[in-house]
């Protein structure tokens, strides 16, 4: 049996695109020692792959960071064996809010020195000493309150299509530039009230703990992040303190929370939130362009990468 994928994307999209069944797309993390994530990645993927699981997968000694779809019919078969190990006994399963079931198309778990690359030394601080996690209500609740300070903890790209109104939004491309950054930014707030967010919840626990090493004495982070806060909202019939779309790493790049569009399409300045890889293979830096201007430009970044692509395309 093959640990990997042999077959190319064109051909896989089409594959999940014939199914005659349902999807269902799925996330989740835990923080916890893995002494042999080889054998784990090897092991998970060998029953996954028979049920037809497609997904990303991050494996490492510190734990677990998963995204997945999983055929509907199989559901069941997928949580019984996750929780029988001792490693995701009730291990918090969220699902996607706005899914179509083609979120991935082949199955892909790697092994990784860590779940999320932050940038940091092993052992420089305790990153069990976490901030409080709060629930979506009370998370909503406070989020408004002028002591309150709301950081969104993803990149620029994710917070610029979506975030919560008068969060801190940094303006870096990864994860490991915006602890510092965010340090040295609220270095003189260090006795109010931090309220962290990010996607899922696996950069908040890490960060709140980085800044609990860094002498921020009240940490606060939204446990199930923005996915269960809007699952959240919309069960209680509340209307979403967060606005516009919430950026997802994989095929289907942003689902909806709220009707709000707050970007602007880089190339006419038109209201939108369509993210799009360029379509230049040596680029495919991520834009947001409005559905005319990707018709015009063929979706690419700019003029130098358009003309980039004929050179080749004549050279052929």
């Amino acid at each position: 049996m093959f640990l990997y994928n042999r077959v190319n994307k064109k051909e896989l999209r089409k594959k999940i695109a014939a199914e005659p069944f349902r999807r269902i797309t799925l996330s989740f993390y835990r923080y916890i020692h893995i002494s042999e994530p080889e054998k784990l990645r090897d092991e998970l993927f060998a029953f996954w792959d028979s049920l037809k699981v497609c997904g990303r997968i991050y494996i490492a000694h510190e734990g677990i960071n998963a995204q997945l779809s999983v055929p509907e019919h199989f559901l069941q078969d997928f949580m019984s064996h996750l929780y029988k190990n001792p490693l995701f006994k009730d291990i918090p399963i969220k699902q996607a809010v706005e899914d179509d079931g083609k979120s991935f198309f082949a199955l892909k778990i790697k092994v990784k020195p860590k779940i999320v690359a932050d940038g940091l030394k092993e052992n420089s601080f305790d990153t069990s000493d976490t901030g409080k996690r709060l629930d979506a209500l009370t998370f909503h609740n406070m989020v408004d309150e002028p002591e309150n300070i709301v950081v969104d903890m993803r990149n620029n790209y994710e917070s610029e299509v979506g975030h919560f109104k008068n969060a801190i939004c940094p303006d870096v491309k990864t994860f490991r530039e915006s602890l510092p950054k965010v340090l040295k930014q609220l270095e003189d707030k260090k006795d109010k009230n931090l309220m962290l967010y990010c996607t899922g919840g696996i950069r908040c626990e890490k960060a709140s703990a980085y800044f609990k090493h860094h002498g921020f004495k009240n940490i606060y982070q939204l446990d199930g992040g923005i996915i269960q806060y809007a699952r959240e909202m919309e069960r209680l019939g509340m209307k979403s303190k967060f606005l516009g779309k919430n950026f997802v790493f994989d095929e289907r790049m942003g689902e909806r929370i709220t009707p709000d569009v707050i970007s602007k399409c880089y190339d006419c300045g038109t209201s939108s939130d369509r993210h799009v890889n360029c379509a230049l293979d040596s680029c495919h830096s991520l834009i947001i362009q409005c559905e005319k201007c990707s018709g015009e430009r063929k979706s690419f970044c700019s003029e130098k990468c358009f003309n980039e692509y004929n050179k080749s395309a004549e050279a052929c």
